[in-house]
């Protein structure tokens, strides 16, 4: 007898169900009688499918873009990250603000919310302490087995290795030192974007500079819909340091009627 196919939701995938009956037991089950045995074999099997299609979908109607900006010291010089996040919350992203000293508080709700079955996807933000703090926080998420679509540090004070879980990393920095590099299995996207040639830019300022803040949102933004950085088993691929672009009119993301407010976290306030 030739086998059944039945597709499975859109896909072009389908189940084949061959019935080979003995030709004894055969005569055994003539007419309405096997027929209806062949109906029962057919409705348990795509039963089965519909369950893992519907679970399928139910993880993608809970997964949502996520943005963690990290603050640095005191809370008192890393005020960008909080424009940052007003810009991101405008776009309908949910972006929450914390202080560098509850990285692994908040390590351990983004490995909750993953179990949970919200796959994000993941991006990670952070100024000077809290650029240190988002490299790191990719590394600990790393050994959770939680993938991070794209990490962006301002300015962190050391150089740290991206993980293989990391699809981008955006580095803008002002200090050679500080550069981020590929780690052992990174396969992402890595660019170290090098200002220290614009002396309108210091530590202090580099988190507030119009430009860099359109950068990082534009990255943001791009990743948050799936547009860029996502996994993929290529070699990685890093950029050479280059100073940042002065950007045209046409950079500056243009905001949306809808308005939202950044999640301001526990250890926001210093």
């Amino acid at each position: 007898m030739p086998g059944i196919c039945r597709p499975i939701a859109k896909s072009s995938n389908c189940i084949r169900l061959s019935l080979q009956v003995p030709s004894g037991l055969r005569r055994l089950f003539t007419g309405g009688a096997f027929a209806s045995l062949a109906l029962a074999a057919l409705i348990l099997v795509p039963a089965q499918a519909r369950s893992a299609v519907r679970t399928a979908t139910q993880e993608t109607e809970i997964s949502r873009p996520h943005v963690y900006l990290m603050r640095g010291l005191l809370n008192i010089f890393s005020l960008g990250m909080d424009q940052l996040a007003a810009q991101i919350a405008r776009h309908g992203i949910e972006a929450s603000v914390y202080n560098h000293t509850v990285e692994d508080a908040v390590v351990g709700e983004i490995v909750q919310q993953y179990r949970a079955g919200d796959h994000g996807p993941y991006i990670l933000v952070g100024h000077s302490l809290g650029a240190d703090a988002v490299m790191v926080m990719a590394q600990q998420l790393n050994a959770n087995g939680v993938p991070v679509a794209l990490v962006v540090p301002f300015d962190g004070t050391g150089s740290y290795a991206a993980p293989r879980n990391v699809a981008c990393v955006l580095n803008l920095t002002q200090r050679e030192y500080a550069y981020m590099r590929p780690g052992s299995g990174f396969r992402g996207k890595l660019q170290n974007v090098d200002v220290s040639a614009d002396t309108s830019i210091d530590h202090f300022t580099i988190d507030k500079s119009p430009r860099l803040q359109a950068m990082a949102l534009s990255s943001v933004l791009q990743a948050a819909h799936a547009e860029s950085c996502r996994p993929n088993n290529s070699g990685p691929a890093v950029a050479r340091p280059k100073d940042a672009p002065l950007p045209k009119e046409t950079d500056t993301p243009q905001m949306p009627s809808r308005s939202a407010s950044p999640v301001l976290r526990p250890g926001y306030e210093g």
